[in-house]
């Protein structure tokens, strides 16, 4: 019971600060015209995380990260993926009534894989934070401990693209999510600066 406690807890610490995977998944309950169109971004969202806490727990992915090269080359194509998808979320025109414009599936995937897999603060913080935690279990401990991250990032998903999904109803119009999608790809282009700035 505590590795499961302690496996949820920080789960939640980690993954509840608005970041751009937050903002892309939510974005893509609001933009896309049923709900379950914007499952592939979800469920991209879900192994994405799942994968990396894999990695943090069986200890790869800090081997990978001792390359240096490997960081540099990790961040630039981050920063790039950040850039082109501020602009795509800046033109992007919520869906009403009136129009039906949102990402298709391929689109999202890649998206959310890039938001996912190409945030090096994201994947140094699930392989520093739960990877690290993960060493205090053994055996079956470590296994439930893994597996309640795992469920809380993919709850989180879920409940992100639903109020995603929600808000677009309460905002017939998509005025709200004009100024989201605005906010959102300032923000992206934002971290995408700070990265660069790291990498500098």
């Amino acid at each position: 019971m505590e590795a499961i406690l302690h496996g949820i807890v920080l789960a939640f610490g980690l993954i509840l600060p608005l970041g751009v995977q937050n903002v892309f998944v939510f974005s893509q309950g609001a933009t896309q015209p049923k709900l379950l169109r914007a499952f592939p971004a979800t469920i991209t969202a879900g192994i994405c995380d799942t994968l990396l806490i894999l990695l943090a727990v069986f200890g790869l992915s800090a081997i990978v990260l001792q390359f240096g090269w490997l960081r540099i080359a990790l961040m630039s194509a981050g920063i790039l993926f950040l850039v082109y998808m501020g602009f795509a979320i800046w033109r992007s025109v919520p869906t009403t009534n009136e129009t039906n414009k949102a990402l298709p599936i391929r689109q999202q995937i890649m998206f959310a894989s890039s938001v996912s897999l190409l945030n090096p603060h994201a994947i140094l913080d699930i392989v520093g934070v739960i990877g690290t935690s993960a060493l205090k279990y053994v055996g079956t401990e470590q296994m439930l401990f893994t597996a309640a991250c795992i469920l809380v990032s993919w709850m989180w998903f879920f409940g992100l693209t639903l109020a995603g999904a929600v808000m677009k109803k309460l905002d017939g119009k998509g005025t709200l999510m004009k100024v989201f999608n605005k906010c959102s790809a300032l923000f992206i282009w934002g971290t995408a600066i700070y990265l660069l700035i790291g990498l500098v």
